[in-house]
């Protein structure tokens, strides 16, 4: 038959079916019938919506890859955690549900809060029971959102699914069940396996102290499991981890102790040996801790890491907060894992701040999902970078923009040297009024790579210490128009998400995540 002996068209056209009824909610089988390739369609429920749909191959969630990845519709809501901890004000965290469809009457609010019943969890990363590392696997649905609260150790099951707009509270893990059961506390990072289960990395131990682990939750219970590491492999600290099977490997980072940065940043425990400078690198198979690589002052506090989106390639970029420096990570030829300082952000001699040079405290960094464009934040310095990685080795600068920070001009602070700028950076000026609690901080970007949306609340602790009038005026959410020709970025002029407004009033907005998932979500296998 003409369709059966064309392979290559019939794996193409499946693979379009399914991601135009993923995304509007018709049930897609997709068969050979002779010479007539057959589309049987019938409408989904509600809380069927977010359920991708069969073709020959891969009937799960996400996508079959990343370049598939980024010919997705364009997003129409998002999530994000929204703290009130150390703010003064007395209230539960919750989920914010934000309205970025450019053609809806309620663009750029927020059109539903999920309040959680507890105080001061300082709810933080999120992220999903299932993504496109379960693509082949036609019994899963990403339809419930996990949120670690970063301070209680309580974790938040959220259905996403039933009403996409108006997410519910599914399951609540309670903090003792982590405890008994693992010996860990603080979860940050939570990624999806392949597996069906749901790994969270964790910062501490029931006491405060730092312990670095991986805490399983069943996929289907949510039940904790258990540890994944092996015995007496656990870390001195804890933060991030992002994994990649086909080279059998799992790396993660470091950050501190609970106890110490809950409140704020002492340069003193740095120097103590109290806050981390390493990757750990693990077999992915047996769950051993395998190497550990100590990246000197220069690789001080390795926060956010990302493997290149092509499972094939064997490398990534880790961002050094406090030293303000991105390092490639690669496989040897040996076989082992190796580091190379590839981009360093100059700190600038200042007057008017707590030390005499002030770092840009590189806080978030996302590869674009074509692996071609790399970004991040310098939370301090105030502004937003995107390097060209083509030469994975020799980044380069292709677009900034400065969305406030701490040298702005007309603030308290004076740069008296600075081998980047000529002159300090306009200050944030919203409605006509001085933003001077705003720095860019967490970003998330587009599956087609074109928006990057950028929040500045960092963690509530060093929000206040860092950026108080922040704790006044509630942070911010941009989008940044990106140019994917060549490179750019741009603020959207239209939209601006204003959490100083809020019924409660003013709160702390983190991390953005899409119901389909996104480039700091999904792995590929």
């Amino acid at each position: 038959m003409w369709l059966e002996s064309r392979p290559g068209f019939i794996s193409t056209l499946h693979s379009t079916v399914s991601t135009l009824c993923h995304y509007t909610g018709i049930r897609c089988i997709v068969s050979i019938m002779g010479d007539r390739l057959e589309v049987v369609k019938g409408h989904l429920s509600t809380g069927q919506v977010q359920k991708s749909c069969c073709s020959a191959s891969g009937c799960g969630p996400g996508y079959r890859t990343p370049l598939d990845a980024m010919k997705a519709p364009q997003e129409q809501i998002v999530y994000l955690p929204c703290i009130y901890r150390n703010t003064g004000i007395n209230r539960p965290d919750y989920i914010a549900t934000v309205d970025v469809d450019p053609s809806s009457p309620t663009y750029s609010k927020v059109i539903h809060r999920l309040e959680v019943p507890n105080m001061k969890d300082e709810l933080h990363h999120t992220g999903w029971n299932a993504c496109s590392s379960c693509f082949d696997d036609p019994s899963k649905r990403r339809n419930r959102l996990i949120c670690p609260g970063l301070v209680s150790s309580r974790i938040y099951v959220i259905d996403t699914g039933t009403n996409p707009r108006a997410p519910s509270i599914h399951k609540t893990v309670e903090p003792n069940e982590m405890h008994w059961k693992t010996g860990l506390a603080n979860p940050h990072t939570t990624h999806c396996l392949g597996s069906g289960e749901i790994m969270i990395s964790t910062i501490g131990d029931p006491s405060g102290n730092a312990k670095g682990g991986f805490i399983l939750l069943d996929g289907e219970t949510f039940e904790v499991k258990g540890t994944w590491e092996r015995p007496g492999d656990e870390t001195e600290f804890g933060y991030d981890f992002w994994y990649q099977p086909r080279h059998n490997v799992m790396i993660s980072t470091e950050w501190g102790h609970p106890k110490l940065l809950a409140y704020g940043f002492d340069p003193q425990h740095y120097a103590e040996g109290k806050y981390g400078q390493s990757l750990h690198v693990w077999d992915w198979t047996t769950h051993r801790r395998i190497q550990d690589i100590d990246l000197g002052p220069e690789g001080a506090i390795p926060l956010e890491i990302r493997f290149l989106h092509n499972p094939d390639e064997p490398q990534g970029y880790v961002g050094c907060a406090l030293s303000s420096n991105v390092f490639r990570f690669f496989k040897t030829p040996r076989g082992d894992w190796g580091t190379e300082k590839v981009i360093d952000i100059p700190s600038k001699k200042v007057e008017g701040w707590a030390l005499p040079e002030m770092p840009g405290l590189i806080t978030d960094i996302l590869i674009s999902l074509d692996d071609r464009f790399l970004y991040f934040s310098n939370w301090l310095h105030g502004d937003v970078r995107q390097y060209d990685i083509t030469d994975r080795r020799n980044p380069k600068l292709v677009g900034q923009l400065f969305l406030g920070g701490s040298i702005c001009k007309g603030g308290p602070v004076r740069v008296t040297h600075d081998v980047e700028l000529d002159q300090q950076p306009d200050p944030l000026v919203l409605n006509g009024q001085v933003k001077a609690g705003s720095a860019p901080q967490m970003l998330q970007l587009s599956l087609d790579g074109k928006r990057l949306y950028v929040t500045t609340s960092l963690y509530s602790g060093w929000d206040k210490q860092f950026y108080p009038d922040m704790i006044k005026e509630g942070s911010l959410m941009f989008i940044v128009d990106v140019n994917t020709d060549n490179g750019g970025l741009s603020l959207n002029e239209n939209f601006l998400v204003d959490f100083g407004q809020e019924p409660h009033g003013p709160v702390l907005a983190h991390e953005v995540r899409y119901p389909g998932g996104d480039c700091s979500s999904d792995i590929w296998l």
